[in-house]
């Protein structure tokens, strides 16, 4: 038996899965976040700031500071560091707030 942490705790994971990241595809493992793929993948920015669009990623990694946000199948505003990836998401930068229709 390997002596790495799945080996020892005996796990057998399921196999990695594919996401989109802005059109890119990249891969995901059961039981990861979307930051946590984003950022396995050398991602660390996938939302831009209001005022001076000013890219940001995860910060606290927890759903406190909501640096994190991003639009994740059509929904924005969801909290990339909390949502669990899923196989086919499809993940794409966020602008400032994330609602084009409203105008602000």
């Amino acid at each position: 038996m390997a002596r790495t942490p799945i080996g020892l705790v005996r796990a057998e994971p399921e196999p990695p899965f594919e996401i989109t990241f802005d059109g890119r595809r990249l891969t995901a493992l059961p039981g990861q976040s979307l930051a946590a793929a984003l950022w396995g993948a050398g991602i660390l920015a996938w939302r831009t700031t209001r005022d001076r669009g000013r890219p940001r990623g995860a910060f606290c990694g927890i759903g406190q500071c909501y640096d994190c946000l991003a639009t994740v199948n059509g929904v924005p505003n969801r909290r990339a560091c909390l949502v669990p990836a899923r196989p086919g998401d499809t993940v794409t930068t966020q602008e400032g707030h994330g609602h084009d229709r409203l105008g602000v």
